[in-house]
């Protein structure tokens, strides 16, 4: 499908920059509309009062001002992420700050609601909606959600446990519109396979906790170089909802990560500061795709790495083409 208008012309690499809970921030946001890759943090990141709506002042009027200076070259726009799940008593407050500085894209999770997108409608956003199965992109798009983010095994955070090849499968069987894919993409590679299997865009999270702009502790950073898929865990203990996260930080809380209890599901709170962030805080989330990370590179960086990697491999699949004669013929595979 083309893309919504709000990003027609905007992206450097076909890939929006996931939502890091606790770790995205004004500074990382900015940094990846600037380098032509939409910036995304959840609202809940803004801990204290007023401190949401000194973030999008800051985002819209640097956004601004940049696309004023470059107008052939204008940022991406940027993405708010709203937990809709009943446990954020900030949500109604949250949203309503998010249409008065009319916030180019919504990113909703843990459930789905018509007015929150009609909220968004209202003065021409779009919303996505994250969604770990066929069940919940049906709902999502049910009640007015414009584009769906496939959460396959092995992304980041919440995820879910179908492979990214049965689930955009799935979707596409019946939905024509904007779909992202989340799980393990951390190269330009793996953004062009997602495009290849029926995504329109990737969905990148972990790497760029690793980034000089991500307000995420030191050792948290270095864990991301340091690791791979097999020091992933995942486990519903710590939020009531299955998620990735990363082993050496489990081992650092003091439990085993072999052998943790379930969690409860009924625990789940977002809308406090003194409990729940402590999950992501000390037991950090994170995705199966982290063994790409080598550095900790500035996010501008990392964008041009996955743009350079995007193009070499498109180039790369034309040369196999021809190679094969599939740029020309038709070619059957016995």
């Amino acid at each position: 499908m083309s893309l919504p208008s709000v990003l027609q012309g905007r992206l450097s690499v076909p890939a929006i920059a996931a939502p890091l809970f606790i770790i995205s921030c004004p500074e990382l946001v900015i940094a990846q509309c600037k380098a032509g890759m939409v910036g995304s943090f959840p609202s809940l990141n803004a801990r204290e009062e007023g401190e949401f709506e000194c973030w999008l002042i800051e985002i819209t009027e640097t956004l601004d001002a940049y696309n004023q200076s470059n107008p052939d070259k204008p940022a991406a726009p940027f993405a708010v992420n709203q937990i809709v799940h009943r446990s954020n008593n900030r949500l109604d407050e949250d949203l309503a700050l998010c249409v008065k500085y009319k916030v180019p894209v919504i990113i909703t999770s843990l459930g789905a609601r018509v007015d929150v997108n009609e909220a968004v409608h209202s003065y021409g956003g779009i919303v996505l909606h994250d969604v770990i199965n066929n069940k919940f992109a049906h709902k999502a798009i049910e009640k007015g959600a414009d584009g769906l983010i496939a959460v396959a095994a092995g992304a980041g955070g919440h995820a879910g446990t179908l492979s990214p090849f049965a689930l955009i499968q799935e979707i596409r069987e019946w939905f024509d519109g904007l779909l992202l894919l989340s799980g393990s993409i951390a190269t330009g590679d793996a953004i062009l396979a997602a495009q290849a299997m029926g995504a329109d865009l990737g969905y990148i999270g972990s790497a760029f906790i690793a980034t000089k702009e991500a307000r995420a502790a030191v050792g948290y950073k270095q864990a991301i170089v340091d690791c791979a898929g097999d020091d992933i865990v995942y486990s519903n203990l710590f939020t009531g909802v299955h998620g990735n996260y990363l082993k050496p930080s489990i081992i650092n809380a003091g439990m085993d990560p072999d052998n943790l209890p379930e969690g409860d599901l009924s625990t789940m709170n977002f809308g406090s500061g003194r409990s729940k962030p402590k999950a992501w805080r000390d037991v950090w989330g994170c995705g199966q795709g982290i063994g790409a990370v080598k550095e900790i590179p500035a996010a501008e960086e990392l964008i041009g790495r996955l743009v350079c990697q995007y193009n070499a491999a498109y180039a790369r699949l034309d040369e196999i083409h021809k190679k094969t004669g599939l740029a020309h013929d038709t070619v059957s595979y016995r």
